[in-house]
C-alpha cells in the first residue's frame, strides 16, 4: 500500500540529518510536520474506512450463515415430507450460503490485518508527528549554532592558514629590510659627515703645523 510506504518513509525519517542538507532548516521542519500531519489524516480516514468495510464484511458473514441454517431447515422439513428433490435443492443452497460465508470470514480476518497495520502506522507517525512538533524548535537552534560554529571555525582556520601566515611573513620581511635601509641610510651620513669634520681638522692642524715652521724658519 502505496499510503503505508509513505507513511514508513516519514516515520523513518531522521529530523538531524534533514536538517543537515537543508538550505533553509526552519522551512523543512515546517514541511515534514505539514506532510506528517497530512498523512496522518490520510491514514485516520483510511482506519475508519477499514473498520467500516470490516464491520460491513462481518454483517455478511453473518447473513450467509443465518441463511445457510434457514436453507438448512428447509431441507429437513423437505425430507419430512418426503420431498426428496426439494431437500437436495435446499440443501445446495444452504451449502452456497456456507462458501458466501466463509469467504466473508477470510475477507474479515485479512481486512483485519490491514486494519491493524493501519493502526500501528497512525501510532507511529502519531508519535513521530508529537516528537517533530516538540523538537522543531529546539532542532532549529540547534542546526543553527552548528552552523555558526563551523562558519567560525572556517574563520579562524583561514586566519591560521598557510597563505595568511606567508603574508604576515613577507610583511615583516619588509620592515625588516625597512629598517635596515634606514640604518644604513643614517650611518652613512654619520660617516660622510664624521669624514668632513676629520679633514678640516687635518687642515687645520697642517696649517698650524706650516705656520710653526715658517716661524722657526723666520720666514714669512
Amino acid at each position: 500500500m502505496a499510503l503505508l510506504e509513505r507513511v514508513a518513509t516519514l516515520v523513518r525519517a531522521n529530523l538531524n540529518d534533514l536538517l543537515d542538507r537543508a538550505e533553509d532548516p526552519e522551512k523543512l521542519v515546517k514541511q515534514v510536520i505539514l506532510d506528517m500531519e497530512n498523512q496522518l489524516l490520510q491514514v485516520k480516514t483510511q482506519v475508519a474506512i477499514g473498520i467500516a468495510d470490516q464491520h460491513v464484511m462481518q454483517k455478511k458473514r453473518a447473513e450467509h450463515q443465518e441463511r445457510a441454517a434457514e436453507w438448512m431447515r428447509r431441507a429437513a422439513l423437505a425430507v419430512d415430507k418426503h420431498e426428496d428433490d426439494l431437500a437436495r435443492a435446499a440443501l445446495g443452497r444452504a451449502m452456497s450460503c456456507r462458501r458466501l460465508a466463509e469467504n466473508y470470514a477470510h475477507q474479515t480476518a485479512d481486512h483485519e490485518a490491514q486494519v491493524e497495520h493501519l493502526k500501528t502506522a497512525l501510532r507511529q507517525l502519531e508519535q513521530k508527528l508529537d516528537e517533530a512538533r516538540a523538537r522543531s524548535d529546539l532542532l532549529i537552534a540547534q542546526h543553527r549554532r552548528a552552523r555558526a560554529l563551523h562558519k567560525s571555525t572556517t574563520a579562524r582556520t583561514a586566519v591560521g592558514g598557510r597563505s595568511h601566515v606567508a603574508t604576515l611573513k613577507r610583511l615583516q620581511d619588509k620592515v625588516v629590510h625597512a629598517e635596515a635601509a634606514g640604518r644604513a641610510a643614517s650611518d652613512l651620513t654619520e660617516n660622510d659627515m664624521e669624514q668632513r669634520l676629520a679633514a678640516l681638522a687635518e687642515q687645520d692642524e697642517i696649517e698650524r703645523l706650516l705656520a710653526e715652521l715658517k716661524a722657526s724658519r723666520g720666514a714669512r
